[in-house]
């Protein structure tokens, strides 16, 4: 069915209306799946020699976390060099990017029918089209004239979108006639937070607000909640950007040391200065200073550090002159200062001087939304870390990562998703590996308690399967064909003899499972 003038300009106007952009984008997608019956779609940004997912159709759900480097997948870089319509022939050889991302669908599971249409504003690459079939056939009676017409309405939409974002930032920051009015969303430099939980987007609105300021800035968050990432966000938003962010972690920081490390000393200011020394403040001038975990930071150095924050002057050790220091302080902490300081450890004139605006960076536990994005991008990290062509994660898989507390937050799952790539990689018995259930060593007392009814029976499978009966019984066949597969070291036949069943309907039922091509 080919597109008629008066689709195409159905589709400008449905994906123009009044939308925020992520409504837009996944309406455009919706439009595109129903106009070109295509069995997976995506939306793509690109962004610093990446192509970045803006939204998804008939694709795993956390593709949409996931960073694809051009250099990395050869369809992608085709896509973005072609400046034109690109159609991937059937028996292509070139790798797909979404090979063991999309969801089973029938009896086949690799994409034969695969077209790429790049997204240009002002003769600038600034996005990409995919689309994906099963049927190799599936695309053929859409011409590419039509294609292009799809192809630009899409860029449109998306170069819209892109500079009302940049404008929207730029409203934070302050007025500068040399600010560039690009459609690009960052730099980059920019530090790039994932997460769209509501509790996210309200802290992306407060550092936009914070970070064009010069006010001190108290990042207040659990251990493992990104606090750092926070405070390059705060620095690169504002105008000290170009200016060093330097970095102390006051936790780590030997009593003994510490007014060193902090001013600097001056040569034989005691045993061992054996030259002079820049301490931190002196070193962050004119940019900014990172105190991470400073509620560990000892009272004899709180009264020095607030004099700095006071007076803007340092004193090396051992030197009687003060030297003036341009300093931004952004701190960060794990405790509850004000528990702090009543318990005496911790000044409050200090405090005030340090919160003078806070930050609170939501636990993972609040944000049950942002996990599966999270997923995403660390098992394509994960991928990239360990030279694999692809690396998915299982339904059930993300089901579980989904129902654990993450008492170590954003840093605990990220080293939960390495662990099981690797062991995914190594227990592989093909080339497109999977992590799976077992594959995680997440302890059971730690999964999110919920109450239990009187007379109800726990069941093994509590917060471990969800879905359809479809899609459970899909992974539980998956699993329990790899569990004898690699008990018979990858051979088929012995397998299917164990498993009594037939050694052709074996195969089908792998293929089909995504076990094999």
């Amino acid at each position: 069915m080919a597109l008629s003038q008066t689709e195409l300009t159905r589709i400008a106007l449905d994906i123009t209306s009044g939308l925020s952009n992520r409504d837009r984008f996944s309406r455009l997608l919706d439009i595109i799946r129903q106009n070109l019956n295509c069995d997976a779609a995506a939306l793509l940004a690109f962004q610093g020699q990446q192509f970045i997912p803006l939204a998804i159709d008939g694709l795993n759900a956390d593709v949409l976390g996931r960073r694809f480097l051009v250099d990395e997948h050869p369809r992608l870089e085709a896509i973005a060099r072609a400046g034109d319509v690109v159609r991937f022939p059937a028996d292509s050889d070139l790798a797909d990017p979404y090979d063991g991302l999309i969801p089973n669908q029938g009896d086949e599971l690799k994409v034969h029918a695969c077209i790429g249409l790049p997204l240009y504003a002002d003769e600038r690459l600034i996005g990409a089209i995919t689309i994906d079939g099963f049927d190799p056939d599936q695309f053929q009676t859409f011409t590419n004239n039509e294609l292009r017409s799809l192809s630009a309405i899409a860029a449109v939409s998306l170069s819209n979108a892109l500079m009302i974002d940049r404008l929207e930032k730029a409203a934070f920051q302050s007025q500068d006639s040399g600010t560039d009015m690009s459609t690009d969303i960052t730099s980059d430099n920019d530090v790039e937070m994932i997460g769209q939980a509501q509790s996210m987007q309200s802290l992306n609105e407060e550092i936009n607000v914070v970070a064009s300021t010069d006010l001190n800035v108290l990042i207040l968050g659990e251990t493992g909640t990104g606090k750092e990432l926070i405070a390059k966000a705060v620095h690169q938003g504002s105008e000290r950007k170009n200016s060093p962010l330097v970095y102390l972690n006051c936790a780590a920081l030997p009593e003994s040391v510490a007014e060193s490390e902090l001013f600097g000393h001056v040569k034989g200011a005691f045993t061992g200065a054996i030259s002079n020394r820049s301490g931190k403040f002196e070193l962050a001038d004119k940019g900014t200073l990172f105190l991470d975990e400073i509620g560990e930071l000892p009272l004899t150095l709180q009264a020095k550090l607030l004099r700095v924050l006071q007076y803007g002057d340092i004193q090396k050790i051992g030197d009687d002159r003060s030297r003036k220091v341009d300093v931004r302080i952004i701190a960060a902490t794990n405790k509850d200062l004000k528990q702090e300081i009543l318990a005496g450890r911790f000044r409050a004139d200090l405090y005030h001087r340090l919160s003078v605006f806070p930050l609170m960076v939501p636990a993972l536990r609040e944000r049950d939304d942002d996990i599966t994005l999270l997923c995403g991008y660390f098992v394509e990290r994960c991928r990239q870390k360990l030279g694999i062509k692809n690396l998915s994660l299982s339904p059930t898989s993300l089901s579980l990562l989904k129902q654990y507390d993450w008492p170590g937050n954003i840093r605990e799952l990220e080293h939960a998703l390495h662990r099981a790539a690797v062991l995914a990689k190594a227990q592989a018995v093909n080339d497109l590996p999977q992590i799976l259930p077992q594959h995680f060593d997440i302890p059971g007392q730690a999964q999110k308690s919920k109450a239990q009814l009187p007379g109800t029976v726990s069941s093994p499978f509590q917060g471990l399967l969800t879905g359809s009966l479809k899609d459970v019984t899909d992974e539980f066949q998956a699993q329990y064909i790899q569990h004898a597969l690699a008990e018979n070291h990858g051979q088929w036949a012995a397998t299917a003899r164990q498993l009594k069943v037939d050694s052709g309907n074996l195969h089908r039922l792998a293929k089909r499972l995504g076990l094999k091509k």
